[in-house]
């Protein structure tokens, strides 16, 4: 699928991308972040101050430049979910500002307890959480005004995102994307890369690449019992080798869904072909 491109953007200042939605791009970019982290800034007169959405990676100079931006007037930091690029400089922004953070429950990740939780569906400050557990077990969105969706690493234009079990869950992360197709949104702003101008379009563009690969991975397992690491060597051939490795758990993430759905079973490394009464093929 084609995937959406931006030039390196600056960092350490505030870069405006809708009206009333500036962003700070983190000085963490890599084949896993891209050009680094986004940091959203939003300055809603109605509810208030700033809110930040994700106040990125334990990095002073990163932390320095979203309170410039924020000019004394942060009000609320949420958090996505628990990855630490997200989640790293939540404490020293919180130090800075005195802001609360706001987050799904602190059971899911032993690194970040937010002050205030949020479910499924909860607002603050003119946000709806919307739950969409897959890359992380407690990833949220946020929906805003006009259609407008924050969506952290759920939904990235720049790339597809990375599901690596436990915490990331194939079935749960296709499920997510469906839930996306029945909201009214007109634009992602996402925690890595550009913007998405055409969500539902790039959605289905995700989702019909993760049925893609799975059928795939299927047709692997069916003809031979094999293992993750043959798998994705084979499927990912022409991968770069520092992405090789993400690569290996997504094709685990697949494997370890089609075992709940009943398609296959594990046996140690390998991973062979369910016959349909549940029992392990020998071929």
């Amino acid at each position: 699928m084609a995937f959406l491109k931006e030039t390196e953007p600056a960092r350490g200042v505030p870069l405006p991308v809708v009206p009333k939605v500036s962003r700070v791009v983190a000085g963490n970019p890599s084949q896993m972040t891209y050009h680094g982290t986004n940091t959203w800034l939003v300055d809603d007169d109605d509810e208030g101050g700033i809110t930040v959405i994700d106040p990125g990676p334990d990095d002073a100079r990163h932390v320095a430049a979203v309170v410039a931006a924020g000019q004394g007037r942060i009000r609320r930091i949420l958090v996505s979910h628990s990855h630490a690029d997200h989640v790293g400089a939540a404490a020293a922004l919180q130090a800075a500002t005195g802001a609360p953070t706001y987050g799904w429950t602190p059971g899911a990740s032993g690194t970040f307890a937010p002050d205030h939780r949020l479910g499924d569906g909860d607002e603050v400050a003119g946000f709806s959480a919307l739950f969409t557990p897959g890359h992380a077990a407690d990833h949220l969105c946020f929906e805003w005004r006009d259609g407008i969706v924050f969506t952290a690493d759920h939904v990235m234009g720049w790339a597809s995102s990375i599901v690596s079990p436990p915490k990331g869950d194939m079935r749960a992360y296709m499920t997510s994307l469906r839930l996306m197709l029945m909201r009214p949104h007109r634009l992602y702003l996402c925690g890595h890369g550009p913007a998405v101008p055409d969500p539902h379009g790039h959605v289905r563009a995700l989702l019909a690449n993760r049925i893609r690969r799975e059928r795939a991975v299927a047709a692997a397992v069916a003809k031979a019992p094999t293992d993750t690491f043959t798998l994705m060597d084979r499927l990912y051939a022409k991968l770069d080798p520092v992405l090789r490795r993400a690569a290996e758990r997504n094709v685990l993430a697949h494997l370890v869904k089609m075992k709940a759905d009943g398609l296959v079973v594990q046996d140690g490394d390998l991973w062979r072909w369910a016959q349909r009464d549940g029992s392990a093929s020998n071929t």
